[in-house]
């Protein structure tokens, strides 16, 4: 997983990174094809914003976080990501156990799989 980390009106520390890159490790475990995440973490005047979206292959998935603490706030949105994880696995994995993931052949014009 490729996760961009960047700051708006802000300065992106090490310590922030490490502490963005630890809180979400906990949702990639459970599904860890996504491709890409993006983490924006921004001040605005007294409120905190943390935000991710994160492409995984057909479906993004976004969360937002505020709080008056940063920390605070990347914790929330560690548990907002991770639920939304979660949730898009059971559906995902629900869909290949059941045939839709994949195209259906016969339903073709006369046509069969190769």
């Amino acid at each position: 997983m490729q996760v961009t980390i960047t700051g708006h009106h802000m300065a992106v520390t090490d310590a922030l990174r490490e502490y963005v890159e630890q809180k979400l490790a906990r949702a990639w475990r459970h599904f860890g094809q996504g491709n890409e995440a993006n983490v924006v973490l921004s001040v605005e005047r007294l409120v905190q914003r943390a935000e991710v979206t994160v492409h995984f292959q057909g479906k993004d998935l976004h969360a937002e976080a505020t709080h008056e603490d940063l920390y605070a706030a990347i914790d929330l949105l560690a548990d907002k990501i991770d639920r939304q994880v979660v949730r898009y696995k059971e559906q995902h994995q629900a869909n290949v156990h059941e045939g839709r993931g994949r195209r259906d052949f016969t339903d073709m014009a006369g046509a069969s799989p190769a």
